[in-house]
């Protein structure tokens, strides 16, 4: 990439080496930016800040502020896919359908961080934390209650999603039943009988093939012990306040 593109080291913490708006001026020129500039004239807005994908490079793209385009690179371990922002209008590699686009996959790592940004696991055991890396600074982020770390999709889900490595029941402290009577308000839920929380006004335990998950009734519904739903807090007196906190 140096050879190519003019640039001894290509990533961006080592860019204080090099005069950015000479670097600008020769990648614009290299680009084609001011053909794309004389193509784009007149298409879009003049004001504000817009982005526009590299032709060719993944990991680089066009950013238009109040009229003017320069050639942004993107952090190790991000790319442009114009559709959401991790950092400065680039977004995960991982996340990102470069199509025919190219870019330099060379990691620069950190301790936990395999690139200096990116999301990674705590640990290859079962973990309800993750590593959240920028620039190279891993950041240990905590599961919502009641998930786990998956690392094939990058994000927090349920421990019984993961039974290579979790235990739900662990992670939840509760174990479901093999049967439920079926006198019981639980049973007219199976297959997925649900359980209270003692002392919960906003979660329940439900569980799944036999294993629990935890479950939140969400910003505007209190949990019935009784009839085992979300309801108003209005119909649940004694959580009537729950929300209020």
């Amino acid at each position: 990439m140096a050879g190519k593109y003019g640039k001894e080291i290509w990533h961006g913490d080592m860019a204080e080496r090099y005069d950015r708006e000479i670097w600008q001026v020769n990648m614009s020129r290299r680009y084609g930016m001011e053909i794309w500039q004389r193509d784009m004239k007149g298409r879009y807005d003049q004001v504000g800040v817009q982005t526009y994908a590299h032709p060719d490079l993944c990991d680089h793209f066009f950013l238009c502020t109040n009229g003017t385009v320069t050639v942004e690179q993107c952090e190790n371990g991000l790319l442009f896919d114009g559709k959401g922002s991790v950092h400065k209008h680039c977004n995960y590699n991982w996340a990102v359908d470069c199509g025919a686009r190219k870019y330099e996959d060379v990691p620069i790592s950190s301790p936990g961080c395999l690139y200096q940004f990116g999301i990674y696991p705590e640990s290859a055991a079962c973990s309800t934390n993750y590593l959240k890396c920028a620039y190279g600074v891993a950041q240990q982020t905590p599961c919502e209650p009641g998930l786990a770390y998956d690392d094939k999709t990058h994000s927090c889900n349920w421990p019984d999603l993961l039974l290579d490595t979790c235990n739900p029941e662990a992670i939840l402290g509760f174990k479901c039943p093999t049967k439920v009577p079926s006198n019981t308000v639980a049973a007219k839920f199976w297959p997925f009988p649900r359980f209270a929380i003692p002392g919960d006004c906003g979660r329940l335990i439900t569980c799944v093939n036999n294993f629990p998950r935890l479950i939140s009734c969400g910003d505007s519904k209190v949990f019935d012990e009784e009839s085992l739903t979300c309801e108003d807090p209005d119909v649940v007196p004694k959580c009537a306040n729950f929300l209020k906190k």
